[in-house]
C-alpha cells in the first residue's frame, strides 16, 4: 500500500522507517495536519543480509518519488535479536560491547548503540547495521534511530508504571519471529526476541517462557500487536493455552490519504508511535 500527497512541505514532515532482515516498511507524517502522507510496507520472500537489505532500500529510494523528492526529520527503527537490556546503574558506555558477547556474535566491524529507556531506568545495548545507518546520513545528515524494543519497553513501562497486581504479555510479531515483554506489578521481567518459522516453535517460545517466569498461561493478559490477526494460525494456538487474549489498543488519531482501509495502529505500532 503506498499513499502520496505533493502538497506537503518537507520542512513539516517526520518519516519513520523500520528495517529488518525480514522486510522495510517507511511511513511519513505531515505534523501539521497529523496526516500520513506516504506509507508503504514490504515482505521480502526470504530473510535477506544487511548488505541485500540497503540494497533493497536503495532500490526504492530510486523508485519512489516522495522518497526522492522530500528532505524530512527521520527516525530509523531497527528490528533485530541483536540486543541486551541492562539496568541504567550497571551501564557503562565504554563497556557497552560486553553485555553483548555472551548471546549476540559481534564482528570487528560491529558498531554498538545503546537507547536509554528513562521510564525503567534501562539502557538497551544493540547492534544496528552500519551499512544501512551510513545510507541515511548521506541521504539526510544527522538523524535519529532507535531499537523497536527500545521503543516498546519504553511505552509500556509507562502503561504499567501503575500496574499494582497480575501479569502482562505484550507479543510483538514480525515475520519469521517475534518480540516477547512481560510486565508483573509494574516491572518488566523479560525482554526477548525468538525466532520461529511454525505455530509450534510459536507457542513454545512463550510457554517457555511462562515457566522459566513461573506463570499460569490461563491468569496472565496477552496482548498481542504486530503482524498477527484473529483467527491466524498463531492466534489460535496461542488460544488453545492462554485464556485471556486481546489486541493492543491504539489511539494515534492519523489521517490518511489512502483510500483504502488505513492499516491498522497495533501492526504497525513501533513506526506510528515514533511520529508522535
Amino acid at each position: 500500500m503506498v499513499t502520496q500527497s505533493k502538497e506537503t512541505k518537507s520542512t513539516n514532515i517526520k518519516l519513520s522507517i523500520q528495517v529488518s532482515l525480514n522486510g522495510l516498511s517507511f511511513c511519513a507524517l505531515s505534523k501539521d495536519e497529523k496526516r500520513i502522507v506516504f506509507f508503504k510496507d514490504m515482505l521480502f520472500s526470504r530473510r535477506l543480509n544487511p548488505a541485500q537489505v540497503l540494497q533493497q532500500i536503495e532500490k526504492q529510494y530510486e523508485q519512489e518519488s516522495f522518497l526522492i523528492k522530500e528532505n524530512p526529520e527521520v527516525v530509523v527503527l531497527f528490528s533485530n535479536e541483536l540486543y541486551s537490556l541492562v539496568p541504567q546503574k550497571f551501564f557503562e558506555e565504554e563497556n557497552a560491547s560486553e553485555y553483548l558477547k555472551y548471546n549476540t556474535k559481534i564482528l570487528e566491524t560491529d558498531y554498538v548503540a545503546n537507547d536509554e529507556i528513562s521510564s525503567a531506568e534501562i539502557v538497551n545495548i544493540y547492534i544496528p547495521y552500519t551499512n544501512i545507518n551510513n545510507f541515511f546520513f548521506d541521504r539526510y545528515g544527522e538523524f535519529e534511530y532507535r531499537h523497536c524494543v527500545s521503543v516498546l519497553a519504553e511505552e509500556f513501562q509507562i502503561q504499567n508504571c501503575f500496574q499494582t497486581e497480575g501479569t502482562r504479555v505484550y507479543l510483538n510479531c514480525f515475520p519469521g519471529g517475534y518480540d516477547l515483554l512481560v510486565y508483573q506489578k509494574g516491572q518488566l521481567l523479560l525482554a526477548n526476541t525468538f525466532n520461529c518459522s511454525t505455530r509450534e516453535d510459536f507457542i513454545y517460545y512463550l510457554l517457555f517462557c511462562a515457566e522459566q517466569l513461573d506463570l499460569d498461561p490461563t491468569s496472565f493478559e496477552l496482548i498481542l500487536l504486530g503482524r498477527i490477526k484473529e483467527h491466524s494460525d498463531y492466534y489460535d494456538i496461542a488460544y488453545n493455552y492462554v485464556k485471556e487474549i486481546k489486541f493492543l489498543q491504539t489511539s494515534f488519531g492519523y489521517l490518511f490519504n489512502s483510500k483504502e482501509e488505513p492499516p491498522k495502529g497495533y501492526m504497525h505500532y513501533t513506526l506510528f508511535k515514533v511520529l508522535e
